[in-house]
């Protein structure tokens, strides 16, 4: 066919000519078009199909396939001329742009689209081949999926980078600029929804038999803008022109139901009547894995009413609002990812989220096994073929769900569906911090759940069964302290059958005490005649006396054990989510070993005393795909030239063999090289992002994640703000005699809603104010805060890190994933020993980590400390207080930001998060920082230690063994 001119596509007169010659040549594309989605399935005679096994030595059960006909997957390898002939197709046929143009954003959905055409053809062969052989399937359920760009992702897991790259090329532009066009999916705001996504990958990689549920959130979190006044939140426009990943499934769709009545029927059988109904609809994600045909599902809800639902009469009176006040009520619910809940409507709207996640993929994972089941359904069986995986707490509601529909929709009796339940969810806790482990008012789940509340009891009476089978109730005190730690219904009414046994009890333990009474007075009876015939003649009165006292004593013993363990009017009444999960599933995990500890011996140990065989540790990981291959390919090549081959990209612990040419001059100056490139990569997004210029020459510096005061965003700046004084106080020869050039870079978002984290964000844009238009400083340091921080800006800035920034209060981090994607590019860490930071530094070697601070354990006595006034702060510490005091830094109040690191006790003071402690051991150890990065080639030798450290820390790992001891699944490799 005729090709196209290399150049000019991007104006009007060449597009024409574009439009013209396609048209006229169109049955030549549509030809090559059926070329690349050539696909067959060549049904032949198969004995068996061939299962591949890594992961455990649980074998899949499978249908017998020996008299059944098989397939292979046969699927044409696009070159850059068939690819060149979809992407015009794409480009000619594409509805949501006008033919007269052929800019860049058109370029990047014809090209998107045509990357979609070769993922459906794997993704409907994935999908196929899975019901074929009926295997056991895990769900990954999280209300944050934090995917970034797809374009580079899928064409370099499908190993199409070099045809599309070239392709593009004839048509004018480069991949890089077409690649820049996508917006980021607004699906997630942190690590939670990083790790997801990373997740994904790699059970699609690895062949695992598994799908992710999340919803589709229109707005987003928010995307944050830096003005004069600090962060402000505007909505996320992602979807403005359509996404052209996803695709709807118009007839996949759920009913989910909130409020309304619970219902007995005369067979018992409960009914979740009335209320409030809306209706979820599936929108699906194809998943590539890397160098594998297997593509898996990303399958997202969102909501919505049906057009009747619309109030035409009111509209047509003029009652607008009225008319489709349904229809909004309905659709807000997936308008924005974690929607303030600080008012009532708030809570409401977060519960409703969370709980048509969870509806909405039951009902869908329980209808995919009644289909693959056929007519014979065995519920018996459903744990054997589904494993649900609730990622945090928020998709906890799955719980009542499914043993809602067991019981109530599919008749089974609560025994069998508890037991079908256990087995089945799993939970993974992501933080030890008292306010992320979800409460919800029990008030208000009953008002929005009714039917799930009395199944949420009844697992907690099942949970106090245990308890007192454990302790039994002669300790009553040692009870009421194991219900308050462990019940899932806080300040609850006791269940009538729990009190009874309670009552029953203490009423036997006051018979066994009046006997004793009873036989001590009999002893010292004198036995005379005379009092022995005047006892009988008073038997009559003393039987009718006692008949009375035994009455006292029940209705006093009653009334000491509902004293005892009954609820307080003053406290509210929650539910503990956490607590739920950990009751309700056969495993627990932590995400790094010092958390998994901390979970154990801390937040859940009373659970963990009573089941320790739930509790296991599954260290985070991130995808060597995205996060070195795809973002940093410069130094992916110099990787694979010095370990012999790209296997490191499946096969992590290939990069150890870096540590053998850790010395080589040769490779230390290539890789010198490629981190310059990538500096200079920095330069242009904060000159893009901010205005700022800043010399490449510099260290960078680099602290980017949520902004929050256990991250201690808040210790970095202070610690800046020490080094600008210093600065200040000296000539220009003893500044840089002194102190390496750094360019120090922020980036994150604070919630909305929390105000002392967005004073964060205010004070160190002010800093850097003043600091970057000090002409006495120059370039000897700069502040840079990279407003509305995401996956695509996390691609930047990570390969071209120099130092990156760590220093959460020791046992408050969960895990971290950032540290391992800057590690694993060749960046040093400086640190607390706090999440994966302990294991990272253990693999990279104590002389490549930059540590210091207080360690977890020893945490609780500092604050004791504190609080009994016997910290002493550093005088270093006060001096930056008082410097930040004297206005240099603008005229705004930090009083109140001030005011959380000063005093021994108080709501927001008394510096909880350990700033002042860890100051003075911050800044000695940013000296040691300096001192190293003089030493350029030990740094570099630092910088390739720890790349080849970093072998551990693949998502690849952390699948394998949740896939291995957690979902009991494994690999099944399309044939």
């Amino acid at each position: 066919m005729a090709t196209f001119a290399v150049s000019g596509l991007n104006s009007i007169s060449s597009i024409s000519s574009f439009n013209n010659n396609f048209r006229s040549k169109n049955s030549n594309i549509l030809l090559s078009r059926r070329r690349i989605l050539l696909f067959s399935f060549r049904r032949r005679r198969r004995r068996s199909f061939s299962v591949s096994s890594v992961a455990s030595d649980q074998k899949q059960k499978t249908k017998d396939s020996s008299s059944d006909e098989g397939f292979t997957l046969d699927v044409f390898q696009p070159d850059s001329t068939s690819v060149l002939s979809s992407i015009k197709y794409h480009a000619e046929f594409m509805p949501s742009f006008s033919p007269e143009k052929f800019e860049l954003p058109k370029a990047y959905y014809a090209t998107a689209e045509s990357v979609r055409d070769t993922l459906i053809i794997n993704w409907n062969a994935t999908y196929e081949f899975y019901e074929k052989m009926n295997v056991k399937q895990a769900y990954y359920l999280s209300m944050e999926f934090l995917q970034g760009r797809a374009l580079l992702n899928a064409i370099g897991n499908l190993g199409l980078t070099g045809p599309y790259a070239d392709a593009l090329t004839k048509l004018g532009y480069s991949l890089e600029d077409v690649a820049r066009q996508e917006p980021d999916a607004a699906l997630g705001n942190g690590g939670l929804g990083r790790l997801a996504s990373c997740f994904l990958d790699s059970m699609a990689t690895l062949n695992y038999p598994a799908w992710g549920y999340g919803l589709r959130y229109q707005y987003g979190l928010f995307k944050q803008l830096i003005t004069k006044d600090g962060q402000e939140e505007v909505a996320e426009n992602w979807l403005e022109m359509g996404n052209p990943w996803e695709i709807v499934r118009n007839d996949i769709s759920y009913p989910v139901k909130f409020y309304g009545k619970v219902i007995e029927g005369a067979d018992g059988r409960k009914e979740w009547a009335g209320g409030e109904d809306i209706t979820a609809v599936a929108y699906d994600v194809p998943i590539p894995g890397y160098k594998t045909k297997t593509t898996i599902n990303l399958r997202l809800w969102t909501t919505k009413l049906a057009a009747e639902a619309f109030d035409l009469h009111a509209f047509n009176n003029g009652d607008h609002a009225k008319a489709y006040e349904a229809q909004k009520k309905a659709e807000k619910i997936c308008y924005v990812l974690y929607p303030g809940d600080e008012s009532l409507e708030g809570k409401t709207l977060r519960l409703k989220q969370q709980y048509t996640l969870c509806s909405a993929s039951l009902q869908d994972i329980i209808a995919r096994f009644e289909k693959r089941s056929g007519n014979a359904v065995n519920w018996d069986q459903f744990p054997e073929k589904v494993a649900v995986q609730m990622n945090d707490t928020h998709p906890t509601l799955c719980i009542p769900e499914l043993l809602r529909i067991l019981m109530d929709v599919k008749g089974l009796s609560w025994k069998q569906a508890w037991e079908i339940t256990q087995r089945t969810v799993a939970y993974t806790n992501h933080t030890v911090l008292p306010e992320a482990l979800e409460k919800w008012s029990f008030t208000l789940l009953g008002e929005l759940l009714p039917r799930h509340v009395e199944i949420i009891a009844m697992i907690d009476e099942e949970l106090l069964h245990t308890i007192l089978a454990e302790y039994g109730t002669e300790d009553l005190d040692l009870l009421q302290e194991k219900l308050n730690q462990m019940r899932i219904l806080d300040n609850v009414e006791i269940p009538t059958s729990v009190l009874e046994l309670l009552i029953k009890a203490e009423e036997n333990a006051a018979d066994v005490e009046k006997a004793a009474d009873e036989e001590q007075e009999e002893e010292g009876k004198d036995d005379s005649k005379d009092e022995e015939t005047e006892a009988v003649k008073a038997e009559t009165t003393n039987e009718e006396e006692e008949t009375e006292v035994k009455k006292v004593e029940v209705e006093d013993s009653q009334a000491k054990i509902k004293r005892i363990f009954g609820p307080h009017p003053n406290k509210s009444q929650v539910v503990h989510m956490a607590n739920l999960c950990v009751v309700s599933g056969h495993a627990v995990n932590g995400v790094a070993e010092i958390h998994s500890e901390i979970v154990k011996d801390e937040v859940f140990n009373e659970f963990y005393k009573l089941w320790p065989e739930k509790f296991q540790n599954k260290t985070n990981g991130v995808t060597p795909r995205r996060w070195l291959s795809f973002c940093n390919p410069e130094l992916s090549e110099i990787i694979t030239k010095w370990t012999g081959s790209d296997d490191w990209l499946v096969n992590t612990e290939k990069l150890a063999e870096l540590r053998k040419f850790a010395d080589n001059e040769e490779l230390q100056s290539e890789w010198r090289k490629a981190k310059g490139n990538n500096k200079m990569k920095i330069v242009s997004l904060i000159k893009e992002k901010t205005g700022y210029v800043v010399s490449p020459d510099a260290m960078f510096d680099v602290q980017i994640k949520r902004i929050h005061e256990y991250k201690r965003q808040l210790l970095n700046i202070f610690g800046i703000v020490y080094r600008y004084k210093k600065m200040k106080e000296m000539s220009p020869e003893e500044r840089k005699e002194k102190f390496v050039p750094r360019v120090c870079i922020f980036g994150g978002k604070a919630f909305a809603t929390y105000v002392q984290a967005k004073r964060i964000v205010k004070f160190i844009t002010d800093v850097g104010a003043t600091v970057n238009h000090d002409p006495e400083i120059g370039d000897l340091l700069k502040v840079v805060f990279v407003p509305d921080y995401n996956v695509s800006v996390a691609e930047v800035l990570i390969p071209g890190s120099e130092l990156s920034q760590h220093i959460s209060t020791a046992g408050m981090e969960a895990s971290g994933t950032s540290n391992m994607k800057f590690s694993m590019n060749g960046c040093l860490l400086i640190g607390t020993l706090d999440g994966a930071n302990v294991e990272i530094r253990e693999e990279v070697g104590e002389d490549n980590f930059f540590l210091f601070g207080a360690q977890a354990h020893e945490i609780a006595g500092l604050r004791k400390e504190r609080a009994e006034g016997r910290f002493v702060p550093d005088p270093r510490f006060e001096e930056v207080k008082v410097f930040i005091r004297t206005g240099v830094f603008g005229t705004y109040n930090y009083e109140e930001l001030m005011g959380s690191l000063e005093g021994n006790e108080g709501y927001g003071r008394a510096d909880y998060f350990l700033v002042g402690k860890d100051f003075p051991d911050y800044i000695e150890c940013q000296d040691k920082v300096d001192e190293a990065y003089r030493d350029q080639k030990k740094w570099t030798k630092m910088s390739i230690l720890n790349t080849a450290g970093s072998f551990k820390f693949s998502s690849d790992r952390t699948i394998h063994q949740y896939a291995r001891d957690i979902w009991r699944i494994e690999p099944v490799e399309l044939p």
